[in-house]
This record gives structure tokens, C-alpha cells and sequence, in this order.
């Protein structure tokens, strides 16, 4: 089916109930920059590859085998890989009708969906690992690890993203189909169950807002209503890990499985953002607040336990055991931006920036064709885990995985990063983060220019104005220290309110503003309770977190001594060390070259006296975190031993 791209086209959030109301997809256009770079990627080498990958994985043939079982056995260990077709389908929502676009995508998203027409049953339900009739398990037998209502939340997801962006209904029928059934089976008179995978509450709210049937805002809403009251069986992990030992409004902080509490918290946002229920924000809110005090990593990454991918208790962050999934990177601004537009609070939008050129960012290889599912930011010289706990292959990225739930979460985001750029609210646009775009809404259509995040000089051109005053609201990141912003040529007070500055006019075609954020290198330290990295630092510049690889020293990086005062002194210089992205800015720093260590693992410190022999003086390149790994397999660190 050849697409026909609506005139308007809402984004992956439309509500109007908030504070702030996003823009649509067709009100924001990326012309340039990294983000737009980073979307060309992913059309041309991203989707392609995912695509052959699933079928390869046999995720296809999971669903046609029940057309016809002569092919074989489900393929797969988990019962939620349909979920990685229903995210793809979601981006290629986005992607299909651009001329960049790979004609095989359309016949993917064509084919996929015509086998979920064919094979959905009669009473709505979808899933090809429990309708497979050689399964060990019926449906609805076990919620806490059966997946099947995460399955219908990316499966609504897709199908609104697919009605939005193409005019496209067929998919949104069959998520109905199966949404009606779960309504029906745990409504508010039904079986009094949740999911053992938040991920449904949210895209359910979406579907209400979608198709305005109110049965669905309903459904969500007993979903969060329902978790931490004993109602989920569950197994092998204990409540914690689930969110299920407390009510939500009662969890003491955000726990357990990170990519599970983090879309459970974007659910609970989008409730509140439709039924006003103001205890649900100020939960939010205090659970928010606790995290990125301290549970949150330097990168925006969240989950510091391998064991089950869970977050791990406050101030326990460990480096090189940083789980840091790249879903949970999602996960973590899918709540993020929900809680802006019922806010606007800009602290929100700082955690989303951090995040997006960072810990998510990371998962991505520079050639878009391999993925990390966990995020370190530590790599031992002598590591061997594989990304993912897989056995054997790549050591550092891997072309696909076992449990592929990261590849095409990175699809489907990637896809619609134009959605997250801006909003409005009564005449006031905001500026959420800053690319080359055009951006317009019926009071103000602007474009911006800028090669943020190499360097934080933001120009905004008006190409149109109402006569009547309107106003501009840029966000000033938590990072800088200062801002310069003009209008014409003209300085103007650089005042900022909550992180946001405000320029209200009469604006005119032509008008300029520009803004000039100083990108300073700046040398970060921890609390004192995060014993991980005590001792150590950290460098940042702009929204970018810099690390050491052991390609960029002369000496080991473990060796490698530095300090605040080096830190303010680095050069920030254009260097392509990797291959594939442009304008890339990389740190020189002159550091230290420690005295060699004491052999014992746990020397005496007692009646010795202290080593103040000076540091012998080396060079070092610092490169973005998010580019590591993009070269052969060595030592990494994010943060340095301080001198």
C-alpha cells in the first residue's frame, strides 16, 4: 500500500491537557545537524539492516507459521519478540512517504501488517508464541513473564504512529481488536491483573486520545491503580523488581527493573496528564527528583545491576557494571517529556538532553549497524562480557541480539526525534532542544541553525508573525553557567525564569535572535556517598559527557592522573576520530602520568609516608562517550583518576 502522508500529523504524544501542548510532526522539520544526520543513518543503514535482522531471527516466520505450521517451530526464546516488529512498524510509520526511504521498508511494514490481519483471533488476541499450538503455555497463563499486554502496548504504539503519520488504519483496527478484548477480560469488573512489563499504560492513554474512546484512559488508569496491591503472580524476582511491593503513589523511590519502572512512571504521567489527578504528579515528581539525585548515572543512563537489569539502591553506580540499558535510555525520556508538557519544567528537558547524546545515543555504532544493549562507562583492559551477555562474537557492539528489544527501540526513537523539539502554550513557543529546524505553528513559524551540540551558537530566524505579540521561550540548559542572547543585533537581558528565557514582542519576518551558550569544558565530581568514583572526575562539555579511550594516551588509562584545573584548560578541537560524523569536537587535555602502583591489592597505609613524587606530564584525547567503541576493542574510562 503506497502511502499518503495526512497534511497534519500528530506526534508520538498528542494531548492538549497539559501544561504545554507538543508539536505536531508536521510542524517540525530537522534540515540539518547531527539529530538530522542521525535520521539519515537511520533510514539508510538502521532500518535495513534491522529488517534483514528480524528476518533472519525468524520473528516474520513466527507469525506466518500460523498461517501455515509447516514452517517449523516458534523461533526464539522469549514470548515478546513480536514487540521487535511492532516497534520497527512504529518507525517505519515515520519513515515511509520520505524519498530516502528503501522501497523494501514499505513492503515489510505491508507484509507484517497483512500477516497480523490474517493471523489475530476472532476475540482479538495476538501473539505468536502463545496462539503457536505447540506452546507449553495458554494465554493469559502468566502475566508477570508472558509479556502479552507489553506486546499490545507497542502494538497500539505502532498502529497510532501508522493512522498519524500515513492516513494508514489497517493496524489500528487490529490493536482495537485486541484493546477491546483486554477491556473486556480486565476491566473494571473483569480479573483485577497487571502486567509483569509496564508498557501498555502508556500506549493506551494514546490510543484514547487517538480514537477518544474512553474505555481505554479508563484501562490505564486501573493498571497503575492496580500494581503494588498484590495482584501480579509472580516468580523468580521478588516485588521490587516488578514495582509491585508498594502502590505507586507510596514507592519510595524508582526501583526494580529499570526500562519496567520508567515506563510505568510515562504511564502514570500520561494518566495524570488526562484525568488532573494532581497525587499522581506529586508522586511522579518526588520519584523523579530522588532518581536523578541519585540513581541516575553522569550520561542519563538508569540501572546500575546486571543481574536483573534492575536500578540499584541510591548512590550505587558503579562504572564498568553500569547496566545502563539502552530501552531504559528511552524509557527515561519518554517520562521525561511527559512530565515536561504537564510542568514545563526545563529540569525535565536537561535530563532529556543528557540522555539523548549520551546513554542513548551510545547504543548506536557511527555506521548505524550495531547496537550496545548495555551502556558502561568503564571498560577494563582485560574485559571479555559480551554486550548483552551474549557468548562469543563482537566484543563490543553486536550486529543483533537474542533479545533484540534495543535495536528497534533505537529505530522507532530515532524516527520521531523531530516530535520532541518543541511545544506551545498560549502564543509562547518553546524551544525544547536546539538543530537545525523549521518550525511552525499558527502564531509563529521559525527556522533555527545551529551545530549544537558541537558548539552552543543558536541563530532563529522568524519567517513568520502574527501582528499580534507572541513569544519565544528558550531553554537555558542546566550546564551553562551564563547565556548571551540578541535580537537583532541587539543584546537583550539574559534573565532566564525556571530555565527558561522569554522573549516577548511583536516579532516581524526577518527578525533574528540568536543565542550563544559557552561551551566550557568543565571537570565534574561525584557525591561523596558514590563510592564507585570517588576520587575521580569526570569532563563534560556542553551536553556531552567525554571519555579516555586507550587509543587517544600514550600510557595506560588507568594511569592517567588529571585535575579541575587541566579540565578548564583542555582545547576543544575538530578531529574526526571516527569515522561518518561530521563536525565532531574532541577534548585535549594535558594530564598525569601517575607513579606506578604498589603491587599488593591492599597495601599498609599506616607508618608509610606520602607519595609526593610530580606526575610525569602526557598528552590525552578526550572523545564523545557516545563514540566509543566505534574503533577496535580497548580500554575506556569516563572517569579519570583525580590528581
Amino acid at each position: 500500500m503506497s502511502p499518503s502522508r495526512p497534511a497534519e500529523r500528530a506526534g508520538a504524544v498528542r494531548t492538549g491537557a497539559g501544561a504545554l501542548r507538543p508539536l505536531r510532526t508536521d510542524e517540525v522539520e530537522l534540515t540539518g545537524g547531527v539529530l538530522r544526520d542521525w535520521q539519515r543513518r537511520n533510514r539508510e543503514a538502521t532500518v535495513p539492516h534491522a529488517l534483514g535482522e528480524l528476518r533472519a531471527a525468524g520473528n516474520v516466520d513466527n507469525l506466518r507459521r500460523l498461517i501455515d505450521p509447516t514452517r517449523g517451530a516458534y523461533r526464539g526464546r522469549y514470548p515478546f519478540l513480536d514487540t521487535d516488529l511492532y516497534k520497527t512498524l512504529e518507525g517505519l510509520a515515520y519513515e515511509l512517504g520520505n524519498d530516502e526511504t528503501p522501497p523494501a521498508a514499505q513492503d515489510f511494514f505491508d507484509e507484517v501488517v497483512g500477516l497480523l490481519e490474517q493471523v489475530q483471533a476472532p476475540d482479538g488476541y495476538l501473539n505468536s508464541f502463545f496462539q503457536d499450538p505447540g506452546s507449553t503455555k495458554k494465554p493469559w497463563e502468566d502475566l508477570a513473564w508472558g509479556h502479552e499486554l507489553y506486546n499490545l502496548g507497542h502494538l497500539i504504539q505502532a498502529a497510532v504512529a501508522a493512522n498519524r503519520q500515513l492516513g494508514d488504519a489497517r493496524l489500528l483496527g487490529v490493536a482495537r481488536r485486541f484493546a477491546d478484548l483486554v477491556v473486556r477480560k480486565f476491566g473494571a469488573t473483569g480479573e483485577p491483573v497487571v502486567c509483569g512489563h509496564p508498557e501498555v499504560e502508556m500506549a493506551l492513554v494514546e490510543l484514547y486520545r487517538e480514537t477518544g474512546v474512553e474505555d481505554y484512559l479508563v484501562q490505564a488508569q486501573l493498571f497503575v491503580e492496580r500494581r503494588g496491591r498484590g495482584n501480579l503472580e509472580r516468580s523468580t524476582f521478588p516485588a521490587e523488581y516488578f514495582q509491585d511491593y508498594a502502590p505507586f503513589r507510596e514507592l519510595p523511590a524508582v526501583t526494580g527493573h529499570a526500562v519496567r519502572m520508567a515506563y510505568l512512571a510515562a504511564g502514570a504521567a500520561d494518566v495524570h496528564l488526562e484525568t488532573g489527578d494532581a497525587s499522581l504528579f506529586t508522586a511522579l515528581e518526588r520519584l523523579w527528583d530522588d532518581m536523578v539525585a541519585t540513581k541516575l548515572y553522569l550520561t542519563g543512563g538508569l540501572g546500575s545491576r546486571h543481574s536483573d537489569e534492575a536500578i540499584g539502591d541510591r548512590y550505587e553506580l558503579p562504572s564498568e557494571r553500569a547496566y545502563s540499558e539502552t530501552c531504559a535510555a528511552i524509557a527515561t525520556m519518554q517520562w521525561a517529556w511527559r512530565m515536561f508538557l504537564a510542568s514545563g519544567g526545563s529540569k525535565y528537558m536537561d535530563v532529556f538532553e543528557t540522555v539523548l547524546y549520551n546513554a542513548y545515543a551510545v547504543g548506536l555504532s557511527a555506521t548505524g549497524t550495531s547496537f550496545f544493549y548495555d551502556n558502561p562507562l568503564q571498560r577494563r583492559p582485560d574485559h571479555e562480557q559480551r554486550s548483552g551477555a551474549e557468548s562469543g562474537g563482537e566484543p563490543l557492539r553486536r550486529s543483533w541480539f537474542g533479545c533484540p528489544c534495543c535495536p528497534p527501540n533505537i529505530i522507532r526513537w530515532m524516527a520521531q526525534l523531530q516530535d520532541y523539539l518543541a511545544a506551545e502554550q498560549k502564543g509562547t513557543l518553546f524551544l525544547c532542544q536546539y538543530a537545525d529546524a523549521r518550525i511552525a505553528t499558527d502564531d509563529l513559524a521559525v527556522t533555527v541553525r545551529t551545530a549544537y551540540p558541537w558548539n552552543g551558537d543558536v541563530t532563529i530566524t522568524v519567517d513568520r508573525a502574527t501582528d499580534d505579540e507572541s513569544a519565544l521561550a528558550l531553554r537555558i540548559p542546566g550546564w551553562a553557567t551564563e547565556a548571551e542572547v540578541s535580537v537583532n543585533g541587539v543584546a537583550i537581558s539574559n534573565r532566564s525564569d525556571q530555565g527558561w528565557l522569554t522573549i516577548s514582542r511583536r516579532f516581524a519576518a526577518g527578525d533574528q535572535v540568536r543565542l550563544v551558550l559557552p561551551m566550557t569544558p568543565r571537570a565534574h565530581g561525584s557525591h561523596p556517598y558514590l563510592d564507585a568514583t570517588r576520587g575521580a572526575l569526570a569532563v563534560a562539555r556542553g551536553p556531552l559527557i567525554y571519555c579516555l579511550e586507550q587509543q587517544d594516551v600514550a600510557v595506560a588509562v588507568d594511569d592517567l592522573v588529571v585535575g579541575p584545573a587541566e579540565v578548564a584548560q583542555a582545547h576543544a578541537v575538530q578531529a574526526e576520530v571516527v569515522d561518518g560524523t561530521p563536525g565532531q569536537v574532541v577534548l585535549d587535555v594535558t594530564a598525569g602520568r601517575a607513579q606506578p602502583p604498589a603491587p599488593e591489592l591492599y597495601p599498609v597505609l599506616t607508618g608509610q609516608p606520602a607519595d609526593v613524587s610530580p606526575a610525569e606530564s602526557v598528552q590525552a584525547r578526550l572523545v564523545p562517550y557516545f563514540l566509543w567503541g566505534n574503533r577496535e576493542a580497548a580500554a575506556m574510562r569516563v572517569w579519570l583518576r583525580q590528581s
